[in-house]
């Protein structure tokens, strides 16, 4: 006959404690000793036993997860190198915790506001990770109104109650356009991402700000989409100018990399005829040939630091005073083969 699985009344009987104490000592509330509560944990280690999240939510009013709505075609956010390793570091604190990440994938002009309204009203997470920041974000206001607890990936435009989890984009991309320049290059053109993205447009407010300083212009700016099929055609167009580009920065290294193949195609070598730049340092930036000059982000870092951020500000009194933003390290640049010194003809 199997034996019957251990309560938590088992663990108060082993640790010499009421069952209110294992509750208080597991769901982190104050008021026991440190040695009551590393011997309940003992005990229940001991034992075996775990709270399902289930009875742990219902005695805390707490669901035990966190919620991330993704607004992205699924198609190119299955290929898309910040999310994977970002969530990778979301869940190396979540799994500490007992935790569980609530992912909803909403498509481009769907109602992203009943997603979230859902994950509020049904209780289903105790916080969001608010990604992919715009202009006038009108998310920051649904979320206060909805009394959702939150922390913003970088820092939005105007007022925000909530804690920010800053990585500057912006060193990186001013690296990249140096580096070019100390290579000799002057005809810079940029391929940019989606605009309404305040991470796109400081990107690009970058590239020019930086080129303005050496007393150039930008040979064109091309707005793109993050996408593979958008960075070949954002370069074939920057290719057919009159007077094309000898260097091209891309805002993400997947648009960079088809963009290599793109000007492949087109004939050219890539860096003796063109230099090429990206932005993430993704897996396959080491790989292509030639490897490709990037700008290196950790968005697993910037996962886990949202994590324990978002976790604070829940744990707390659920208001953001005592919640501090969080400076990652900013992104810096990764010299590759992709780019060269320009030798004119």
């Amino acid at each position: 006959m199997a034996k019957d699985r251990p309560t938590i009344a088992d663990v108060a009987s082993r640790a010499g404690v009421s069952k209110g104490a294992v509750s208080f000592a597991l769901n982190g509330r104050p008021g026991l000793a440190q040695a009551t509560v590393d011997r309940i944990l003992a005990a229940a280690d001991e034992l075996g036993w775990r709270p399902s999240n289930r009875a742990r939510s219902l005695s805390v009013s707490k669901a035990f997860a966190l919620g991330l709505v993704i607004t992205r075609d699924p198609a190119v956010l299955s290929s898309d190198p910040f999310f994977p390793a970002f969530i990778a570091g979301v869940e190396s604190v979540l799994a500490t915790r007992g935790q569980a990440l609530v992912l909803q994938v909403a498509r481009p002009g769907e109602d992203e506001a009943a997603g979230y309204r859902r994950l509020a009203q049904d209780g289903r997470v105790d916080g969001v990770f608010l990604s992919d920041l715009r202009h006038d974000d009108p998310r920051i206001d649904l979320l206060s109104e909805l009394g959702l607890p939150a922390v913003t990936l970088n820092r939005p435009e105007g007022d925000s109650p909530f804690p920010a989890v800053c990585l500057d984009d912006r060193p990186g991309t001013v690296a990249v356009v140096e580096h070019l320049l100390e290579l000799g290059h002057r005809r810079i053109a940029h391929v940019a991402g989606p605009q309404a993205f305040v991470h796109a447009t400081a990107r690009s407010d970058a590239f020019v700000a930086t080129l303005a300083a050496a007393g150039l212009e930008p040979v064109a700016i091309e707005v793109s989409d993050f996408t593979a099929a958008g960075g070949i055609e954002a370069t074939r167009r920057l290719l057919a100018l009159p007077e094309r580009p000898t260097a091209i920065v891309y805002a993400n290294d997947r648009m960079a990399i088809a963009g290599l193949g793109a000007a492949q195609q087109a004939g050219l070598t890539v860096p003796d005829d063109l230099s090429i730049a990206g932005f993430d340092d993704s897996e396959l930036a080491e790989f292509v040939h030639p490897g490709l000059t990037t700008v290196r982000a950790d968005p697993y870092a910037f996962g886990e630091a949202a994590a324990l951020t978002l976790n604070q500000l829940i744990d707390g009194a659920g208001t953001d005073d005592t919640v501090a933003d969080v400076e990652l390290p900013p992104a810096r640049l990764v010299v590759r083969r992709s780019t060269a010194r320009l030798e004119e003809s």
